[in-house]
């Protein structure tokens, strides 16, 4: 913080006396603190007539002195700094949660539908409803009298002569209702599988529990696996970074994380796995064959991340996507093999050109040190061209 000072003379002069003489000055000091930007001072002299001229010199009085304090710019900026601020972080607050509340679970997909469990009762109350509701029916139909005449017996009990009548059509559709829908609820849950229950359309919840279930009868019932599966399609088309034509075999590592969305967000989300692969193909360059072990590994993980990103919306959770086989497409399989086959002779050349130089170079070399030849330059040259003739003669009939 910048101190500013007044333009205020450090020492005030003393009115001059009746001889003339100019009394010695007083210091009238003021202080200025860092808090203080502007002070105005007015000072108001005023002077006392002095009584003789042997009078000691008039002493000086001060009026107070009015100082208007005024707070510097920063602090006077400061409460309005800070009020904006607080309106901007309350702005940016409601702003981010309506951005929370408006935002989908997953894209593209209705966020209402997301997997949550369903209402089912244990197994042990489905038996007991639809048993109590065939002895209900049972003994209606004694009620009624139209109980059959062996079951009568069996029982030893007399027949019913009640008929029917209002109050049996009542009771055989009570008991008979609760007995439909005590049996016809009755599910067995099987691990690794779910069901997905529909009410008019409506989701209703999923069930992933095991064991004996009651289920309500009226709510429609889809079964979805959701163990760990592996899928391996059929060559889908691809290319490689310098886009030549390929075609790959890839294994497809995957599960249904969220049954509500797998079945309903879309028709079939198998099939929409299987478009998601063929995307992911088309948009990521897939390391040729022949290629190294970090280019197919650089080249699984670029589709298990897009084929992920793709299918995860749908409740789909892609674990790895391989490619298992890669080969070049047909039109372009002939041109590519032949250019693999020259590479490779071009290859095969080089090596044995450059063993046969370097044993020409070892034997000239070691007659020479040895002293078993004292040859001139011409000579030497003759004897290079004869061994390299013979080592590549002798390479090839071997067909090293």
């Amino acid at each position: 913080m910048t101190t500013t000072t007044s333009h205020i003379p450090e020492h005030v002069p003393e009115s001059e006396g009746p001889d003339g003489g100019v009394a010695a000055a007083r210091p009238a000091r003021l202080i200025h603190t860092e808090s203080t930007t502007e002070i105005p001072v007015h000072l108001l002299f005023r002077e006392e007539p002095a009584a003789s001229s042997s009078a000691p010199p008039a002493e000086v009085k001060l009026r107070p002195a009015v100082v208007g304090h005024r707070p510097p710019p920063e602090q006077a900026e400061q409460p309005e700094k800070s009020a904006k601020s607080a309106k901007s972080a309350k702005d940016d607050r409601d702003t981010r949660d309506i951005g929370l509340r408006a935002r989908p679970s997953a894209p593209g997909v209705d966020p209402e539908i997301a997997e949550r469990p369903a209402r089912v009762l244990p197994g042990i109350a489905g038996v007991l409803a639809g048993t109590f509701g065939a002895a209900g029916c049972a003994v209606t139909a004694w009620w009624s009298g139209v109980l059959p005449p062996l079951a009568v017996e069996a029982l030893g009990v007399s027949a019913g002569t009640g008929g029917l009548g209002p109050a049996q059509w009542a009771s055989f559709a009570g008991a008979g209702a609760l007995g439909l829908f005590g049996f016809g609820g009755l599910a067995r849950g099987r691990t690794g599988r779910a069901w997905v229950l529909e009410l008019f359309g409506r989701y209703r919840g999923t069930v992933r529990a095991t064991g004996l279930l009651w289920v309500n009868p009226l709510l429609l019932r889809r079964r979805v696996d959701v163990r760990l599966r592996h899928w391996r399609g059929d060559p889908l088309p691809a290319a490689d970074r310098g886009g030549v034509a390929l075609r790959v075999a890839v294994l497809v590592v995957w599960r249904v994380r969220d049954t509500a969305r797998a079945t309903l967000g879309v028709e079939d989300h198998q099939g929409y796995l299987r478009a998601c692969v063929e995307a992911a193909l088309l948009r990521v360059p897939v390391a040729a064959p022949g290629a190294g072990r970090g280019a197919v590994q650089a080249t699984q993980d670029a589709l298990t991340r897009l084929v992920a990103a793709d299918a995860g919306p749908v409740g789909v959770e892609v674990c790895a996507v391989r490619p298992l086989r890669v080969e070049y497409a047909p039109e372009v399989a002939a041109a590519m093999h032949r250019r693999r086959v020259a590479a490779l002779d071009a290859r095969h050349r080089a090596s044995v050109v450059g063993s046969v130089v370097d044993s020409v170079e070892d034997t000239v070399t070691r007659l020479t040190m040895r002293g078993l030849l004292d040859l001139d330059d011409y000579e030497r040259r003759t004897l290079v061209k004869d061994l390299t003739v013979a080592f590549c003669a002798g390479r090839g009939d071997t067909g090293a």
